[in-house]
């Protein structure tokens, strides 16, 4: 019995012990989850004015623009090195428009294309005609100018279509339109067909007598005959050849840029900004 009236007190005690143990840890964990909620409430809430503030403050994206300033009066370097031209002017209208900032690089015309599909930059604008060949790798915008094949050739060259060279030197820029419509008169691999880095290129060798005629764009051929001050030369357009479109070019699958593009374009026609440039470049509004 001794035994047993000892033990009772101490059981008693060690329980209450043990109880008041147990109230105290959960109150402590009370106070800490309590506390934590706060904490994490007041982080979450900080990093979400931040990001407004960033956003309401921060700088605009920079979009790096590509082109191959050799094809004036679409592009070509400035004064001060720096591309200028219709292109230069239609992209930099496209940006204003969308409260987008843009730096303009001369790229050269292969590149151009390998920038795009690396990521490497971000728009290319330079007279790209768009085709179902181009588009399998790039995405393109809405069409913005009007193109057409010419055929550059001395006054009295008796040349009215495109046929009539397939049994001259022909001096095209490689890997354009006008040089797959030239090989596909010529044949490929015809030693006559003379490939150029660039458009002006293939004009100096007509103007030099290493080549017969160029094939090439309308709007850079034109220009030629009108500012090189070379007397002698004329242009002939074949009806026959299916005119092209100029699209301003992506990698493929950037939509959201796209459609920004495009966005862009569809403003500076409808606010009249389009038909300006047009006209300060070909004397005349787009028809």
């Amino acid at each position: 019995m001794r035994g047993k009236l000892d033990t009772m007190p101490k059981k008693k005690g060690m329980k209450a012990l043990f109880l008041a143990c147990i109230l105290m840890l959960v109150a402590v964990m009370a106070a800490a989850c309590g506390g934590g909620d706060k904490g994490s409430s007041q982080s979450t809430s900080g990093q979400a004015e931040a990001g407004k503030e960033a956003a309401a403050g921060g700088e605009k994206k920079v979009l790096k623009v590509g082109t191959d300033a050799a094809y004036p009066p679409f592009e070509k370097l400035g004064p001060d090195s720096k591309p200028v031209g219709f292109d230069m002017d239609i992209i930099k209208a496209v940006a204003e428009a969308n409260g987008w900032e843009v730096q303009i690089e001369h790229a050269g015309w292969d590149p151009l294309f390998e920038d795009i599909e690396q990521g490497k930059r971000d728009i290319a604008i330079s007279c790209i005609t768009i085709n179902e060949k181009r588009k399998k790798k790039y995405d393109f915008s809405d069409p913005y100018f009007d193109a057409y094949q010419l055929i550059m050739v001395p006054e009295s060259a008796n040349v009215t279509k495109v046929e009539d060279i397939k049994n001259m030197r022909v001096g095209v820029q490689s890997g354009t339109t006008g040089a797959a419509l030239a090989e596909k008169i010529l044949g490929k691999g015809n030693t006559r067909l003379k490939g150029l880095d660039d458009t002006p290129s293939a004009v100096e060798e007509l103007y030099a007598k290493r080549v017969d005629a160029v094939v090439g764009d309308n709007g850079v051929l034109t220009d030629f005959l009108k500012n090189s001050g070379k007397a002698g030369y004329k242009v002939v357009k074949d009806p026959n050849v299916v005119p092209e479109q100029y699209g301003i070019m992506v990698k493929k699958g950037n939509k959201e840029l796209l459609d920004g593009i495009n966005k862009g374009l569809k403003t500076i026609k409808e606010n009249g900004k389009y038909d300006e440039i047009f006209k300060q470049y070909f004397g005349e509004e787009k028809k």
